[in-house]
């Protein structure tokens, strides 16, 4: 591995590892780190041989929020017509397979965003997160006003980004905005647990539930129950979920194929 990349990859099996490494920034999102995140992200997902990823950064930060020292003395015109984040720092959004924030020390501003645009989040006892920006005279920019209170709802959504306060582990979990908190140590361990658990199901499977739950934030629930019902219906036509029922009614472990 270069230690001077942007971005470190492993393979775990069937999951692929992506870390965040501008270490002496304490991961600050910058372009060319979001253009790295990208490529590796698109990467893992046109790979057959991987079925979820996992992003993680250092035991100080998953990522302290975007560059400011880049940022700064940008434009009105030069933000709008460069299409500034929405030009490269979604990516992640356009991974069908699950991908798993694992987050350690500090997420704050583009930071909490990018673990918010993952499909659930595990953290370290130590984890921070925040949405400051208020503090810098802008709104959040990566949707940290919109993913917070689907996340967590108004009141708490609310707080964070009005006074730009840190929120610890334990009130993120309890506030629902991570799935798990762990030790600090067992960050990346317990993702990559995680990770390899939904790699051993159908890749199929895994898509479509990802897929569906996303549809609950975006439609009314009587047009997400019919989608979720024509994606029931729809698995049957699959190689999966005949091998998947098979082998419980002969109380055997599956061998999915995706297919």
């Amino acid at each position: 591995m270069n230690d001077e990349a942007l971005v470190l990859t492993e393979t775990h099996g069937k999951v692929g590892l992506i870390r965040l490494n501008r270490p002496k920034q304490l991961n600050a999102l910058s372009d060319p780190l979001m253009d790295a995140l990208g490529e590796a992200l698109m990467g893992f997902e046109r790979d057959p041989n991987i079925s979820v990823m996992v992003i993680t950064g250092n035991e100080k930060a998953f990522a302290a929020g975007a560059d400011i020292t880049r940022m700064k003395d940008l434009t009105y015109s030069e933000a709008f017509n460069g299409n500034f984040i929405s030009r490269n720092w979604e990516k992640v959004l356009k991974c069908r397979k699950p991908v798993i924030a694992a987050v350690s020390g500090y997420a704050l501003g583009g930071g909490c965003e990018l673990a918010m645009m993952c499909d659930t989040i595990i953290c370290g006892e130590t984890a921070k997160f925040a949405q400051p920006e208020v503090k810098l005279g802008i709104p959040p920019g990566a949707g940290g006003s919109q993913r917070t209170p689907r996340a967590m709802g108004k009141a708490k959504a609310m707080d964070l980004c009005l006074t730009g306060r840190m929120m610890d582990a334990q009130e993120a979990e309890r506030s629902g905005l991570v799935a798990r908190v762990v030790p600090a140590d067992k960050v990346v361990e317990e993702a990559l647990a995680m990770a390899s658990e939904m790699a051993n199901y159908s890749i199929t499977a895994l898509m479509q539930i990802k897929e569906l739950v996303n549809q609950a934030y975006e439609t009314p629930l009587a047009t997400g129950l019919l989608l979720e019902r024509r994606g029931f219906h729809a698995a049957f036509s699959t190689q999966d979920q005949k091998e998947g029922m098979s082998a419980f009614v002969e109380k055997r472990t599956p061998t999915f194929r995706g297919r």
